[in-house]
């Protein structure tokens, strides 16, 4: 069975992020053949185009772990009804200047939680437009809108609810499948 490189982002910059506790569950709940590599962005400076002739080192590394995934997964919080300023200015970076963009034809999933009802379900949207504009192919089924309750995921990322665990499980296999399936149509250009 062939081995998957995902590279995930943490929308929220805290450390404390109950995203960043989600994130640690998905990865204990994926299928075996997905590795999995977190690409921080916290020390990016704000994009601008100024920067195109002479990317800084860290938009560089950046950048080039975006590349050395065979997808990525974004786990996002919602701030007010988009996403969080830190996640867009990755993204911007990730895909200037014209003609370099990290994430085209770039498997992705997008997930997150939070402890409103809906679940982050209003930013995933705004996410998907931009990713779609990037030309990453998304997986959109199943989707993902967690509540997040105390107590639910550990700090260490262990599910401690039963049906919450199974759903996870679930969408990380279906995030493999979708992976190999973009893969085989779109194959990797190193």
């Amino acid at each position: 069975m062939t081995t998957y490189k995902v590279g995930y982002m943490i929308g929220s910059l805290a450390t404390q992020s109950i995203n960043r506790k989600l994130a640690k569950a998905l990865i204990r709940l994926a299928p075996g053949n997905l590795q999995f590599s977190e690409i921080p962005f916290r020390d990016l400076p704000l994009y601008s185009y100024d920067y195109d002739d002479d990317f800084p080192q860290v938009a560089r590394t950046f950048k080039a772990a975006i590349k050395a995934s065979d997808a990525i997964l974004f786990v996002t919080p919602e701030y007010n009804r988009s996403i969080p300023g830190g996640l867009k200015n990755a993204i911007d970076w990730a895909s200037r200047p014209y003609g370099t963009n990290a994430f085209a034809k770039k498997p992705s999933a997008v997930i997150g939680t939070s402890p409103g009802a809906i679940g982050t379900a209003v930013a995933q949207q705004s996410l998907r437009s931009v990713l779609s504009f990037c030309n990453s192919p998304q997986m959109n089924a199943p989707e993902a809108y967690i509540q997040f309750t105390p107590g639910m995921i550990t700090d260490d990322g262990e599910v401690t609810v039963e049906s919450t665990e199974a759903f996870l499980r679930n969408y990380m296999a279906e995030f493999r499948t979708f992976i190999a399936h973009v893969l085989t149509v779109l194959p990797r250009e190193d």
